[in-house]
């Protein structure tokens, strides 16, 4: 019989047993009629041929056992049975199902964002081999790497397959009817080969293209294919206009391709051989390399420092005091989020326990209402592990379904994850797919055991004659310490949920009592397309910036207009080592300070009070500066710094400037970070990245558009983009701990409403269970409202020594907390007694309404029951 058919027969257990008596009876037949030929009688003939055949039952059993497996059909069985016994149940089966979907889904979704961001390998082959390099030193504290530096790095080592390099910047795609922003990276040669990834169609990068003077070519992006070529494959040799330049398309990426990040649409070369980029001072390159086969990344390390110590040697000037710094690429990438992302599993994983310990408590009481039901089965001849794999098999089924509902939890992860935290690394990745549909079976089945091992071993271990005896009127109650021992757990395991969220939440509440310094309200926030060309003339880029800061000046309701290459209040570090020109004594500290570049109108319309001094200017020839109060307190003796002159060794770019003015400490850093030495460079340029803010004397509707009509009249070849209020800057910036604070703080909401319920029903339970024995002691004299004080007391101390245990596991899990928190301790007393204070105060409310059902019992009519 082929195996579907065995399936299908062991699913229709009926048919089968008809099939195999017709079967078994055509051969009895056909023996009688062989007999009647041979000249018996029709009675001899029908008699002869059964007795010759056996037991009639028995053979259609032994058939049925060598056709079908006995486990699987006995399994098969017992899911019928669940099936049957959970549908004559549909509150207890909808409220089981509803709580696993909540706790599998919830874990599987952010095990999702786990596997997504951190577990899965980058989208490259053997990803592992890449690793970012960076060059360091006394001087030198930013990740770039100077052009020819790089190829020397890739021409030199040994333990590399290949260096390159990449580096971004915006620019205006005009073959619409609009300049549209588009992110450009330039590459390095060897880009794509060291990735090792092919464009879906066209080609890669050629020799000629890599060099100087050699034809232009883009590369672009499945997406922006889509978009303006509408997925045409005869796309390859059409003009891609970007700013100035005509470029033709030699290749399109794959739609997974998201490097150096997932907002990138068009690739072209940055020859390492043009005439600018010889000097080895200047670094624009972030680079990436791909190890050999076998060779760890301490090696490639090791490799690299001697290949640059012998640079030192050749350009003492340039690179004797530089080092070389290995990453792996995947930590480059999501090393940041490490820790919130384990940290929001582990919650998860707690909330899903909670969970399972929850369905255990109820699973026992529905066993224990069906011991009746299940003595009859050991009367019957039931073993005690045919009844416990029915009672698993029930569990089983409810797990499946929970997980099935869960998986719809899951599948909306990627939407909460993107509203809540849209900077997340690879968050486009966050998807269901095979593991993720694996992870929640496993999960089901982890809760099976969880939820109904303690159940199952009960209900199959009960005495027989003493179940069958229960239910006489002098049956009183047994104590049923397992119940509260559950409710326990739930509550211990919650506790460290809600102390967590009570953290988070009061970190984000200090945080917005900080003074940050400067006043973010009003104030409009925007980049406009800018290429690195433009920095080559720094007057004409000034002359432009200073252009567009008039023309949104003039803007009805503008206060005042600057530039800045970083947000205040936005966390963004570049500490630079600084010089004083007129000398310091050898003894003194270095000057370690931030480095900002900003335009002279940034503190006004950032409100930054002055000092000291006055305000610097960028019409003189003479370079000029301000530095905030904390630089000139710590190294130049306060109001003594006005008039000395900085510099900052290693950058060719920024000339010795004169300190004119100092301003107030603002937490430029970062809102969470303390106010450091900071020191403003006056130069009011454009550059990649730079951002032109705009104050308003009030309201902001509808300034917005208002800047794009000026910004298309002033510079209609420029794209404006990330145009938002500075408020909301700042906001986004704080993704992840509202992501953190949000979904925390949810599942241990979820965590606490679990337990109680838990609680109110271990009560119920219990309540129910000692009905007679109240009324009992109500018709003998007692005080209802003592009988109510000993229901809550119950669950009231049930709820504290959970908060007892609890809090010993808090202990442990805010200190996963630490360095994510904010004028406020893993330890904070407050937060751990407020923690105490609701958990008690919601035990209360969930005691008190069983208890008052209880209590107010008719006591005759109890009695007269049964």
């Amino acid at each position: 019989m082929a195996w579907y058919q065995r399936l299908r027969n062991m699913l229709r257990p009926a048919r089968l047993q008809s099939d195999l008596e017709r079967e078994l009876a055509f051969h009895v037949k056909e023996r009688a009629d062989q007999l009647r030929e041979a000249g018996a009688d029709e009675y001899y003939a029908d008699r002869a041929a059964r007795h010759a055949f056996g037991n009639f039952t028995a053979q259609v059993e032994r058939t049925r056992d060598v056709d079908i497996s006995t486990r699987l059909e006995s399994w098969l069985r017992d899911l019928r049975c669940a099936v049957r016994a959970l549908r004559k149940s549909p509150g207890f089966t909808a409220t089981v199902m509803l709580t696993l979907a909540l706790g599998i889904g919830a874990n599987s979704a952010v095990f999702s964002a786990v596997y997504a961001v951190l577990l899965r390998p980058l989208p490259f082959p053997r990803a592992e081999q890449l690793v970012t390099l960076a060059q360091t030193g006394p001087t030198v504290n930013q990740p770039y790497v100077a052009p020819v530096r790089l190829e020397d790095w890739n021409r030199l080592n040994s333990t590399l397959t290949g260096i390159s390099g990449y580096y971004r910047e915006d620019a205006s795609e005009v073959s619409g009817p609009l300049p549209e922003r588009l992110k450009w990276a330039m590459v390095a040669p060897r880009f794509l080969a060291v990735l090792g990834v092919a464009p879906q169609i066209g080609r890669d990068f050629g020799p000629a293209e890599e060099h100087f003077g050699g034809p232009e070519a883009v590369l672009i992006s499945d997406r922006l294919w889509r978009r303006r070529f509408a997925a045409n494959e005869d796309v390859l040799g059409k003009k891609l206009r970007v700013g100035r330049w005509s470029l033709p398309i030699i290749g399109v990426m794959p739609a997974s391709f998201h490097f150096p990040d997932r907002d990138v649409d068009i690739w072209s070369v940055s020859a390492p051989d043009a005439p600018f980029a010889q000097s080895r001072e200047a670094t624009w390159f972030t680079a990436v390399g791909r190890l050999k086969p076998g060779v760890g990344i301490q090696r490639a390390q090791a490799d690299l420092a001697s290949v640059q110590a012998n640079l030192g040697r050749q350009f003492p000037k340039t690179d004797a005091r530089v080092t070389v710094a290995a990453a792996p690429l995947m930590e480059a990438t999501v090393g940041g989020v490490r820790r919130s992302l384990w940290l929001l599993f582990s919650a998860v994983s707690l909330l899903l326990l909670i969970a399972c310990t929850n369905i255990a408590a109820l699973l026992v009481s529905r066993t224990a209402a069906r011991q009746h039901e299940i003595s009859v089965r050991f009367s019957l001849g039931a073993s005690r592990a045919a009844v416990a794999a029915q009672l698993l098999t029930e569990v089983l089924v409810l797990a499946l379904a929970g997980a099935a509902l869960g998986l719809a939890v899951a599948a909306g992860a990627a939407q909460v994850f993107r509203a809540l935290a849209k900077d997340l690394p690879r968050v486009e990745e966050i998807g269901l797919n095979g593991w993720i549909l694996a992870y929640s079976l496993g999960c089901a089945v982890a809760a099976t055991l969880v939820c109904g091992l303690v159940p199952a071993i009960r209900g199959a271990r009960s005495g027989l004659v003493g179940t069958l005896a229960q239910g006489g009127r002098s049956q009183v109650s047994r104590h049923k310490p397992l119940h509260f021992v559950l409710v326990g757990v739930q509550v211990a395991l919650a506790v460290p949920l809600l102390a967590g969220a009570g953290l988070l939440v009061r970190s984000l509440q200090e945080l917005g009592r900080v003074s940050p310094g400067f006043d973010a309200q009003n104030v409009l926030a925007f980049h406009v397309t800018t290429s690195w060309g433009e920095t080559g003339d720094p007057i004409g880029s000034s002359r432009r910036a200073d252009h567009i800061l008039e023309g949104l000046r003039s803007i009805p309701g503008v206060e005042n207009a600057a530039t800045t290459y970083w947000l205040p209040g936005v966390p963004a570090e570049y500490e630079v080592e600084l010089k004083l020109l007129e000398g310091r004594s050898e003894t003194e500290p270095k000057m370690l300070a931030q480095s900002r570049s900003v335009s002279p109108a940034y503190f006004a319309t950032v409100r930054t009070p002055l000092l000291a001094g006055e305000m610097c200017r960028t019409d003189s020839k003479a370079s000029t500066m301000m530095v905030n109060r904390s630089f000139a307190d710590r190294y130049l003796g306060g109001a003594a710094a006005l008039g000395h002159r900085l510099s900052q060794p290693g950058n060719a770019y920024i000339q010795p400037s004169e300190i004119r003015g100092i301003v107030g400490d603002a937490r430029d850093t970062g809102l969470d970070r303390p106010p450091v030495p900071t020191v403003y460079w006056c130069w009011g340029g454009m550059q990649p990245g730079t951002y032109f803010i705009v104050r308003s004397h009030g309201r902001m509707e509808g300034l917005g558009e208002t800047v794009r009509r000026k910004m298309k009249e002033l510079e209609p070849a420029r794209s404006v983009y990330d145009l938002a209020p500075l408020a909301g800057q700042i906001s986004e910036a704080y993704g992840e701990n509202r992501l953190r604070t949000v979904l925390l703080s949810f599942f241990a909401v979820m965590a606490i409403a679990l337990a109680c319920v838990g609680l109110y029903g271990t009560l119920s339970y219990l309540a129910n269970l000692r009905r007679r024995e109240v009324a009992l002691r109500l018709a003998l004299g007692a005080m209802r409202g003592r009988v109510v004080r000993q229901f809550v007391k119950q669950g009231v101390g049930v709820a504290a020594l959970g908060c007892a245990a609890g809090l010993v596991l808090a202990a442990g899990f805010t200190r996963l907390l630490a360095g994510m928190l904010f004028g406020v301790t893993p330890t904070d007393a407050a937060t751990l007694a407020g923690v105490v204070a609701a958990v008690l105060a919601v035990s209360v409310v969930a005691s008190l309404l069983p208890a008052l059902r209880a209590a107010w019992v008719e006591p005759m009519r109890v009695l007269r029951e049964e």
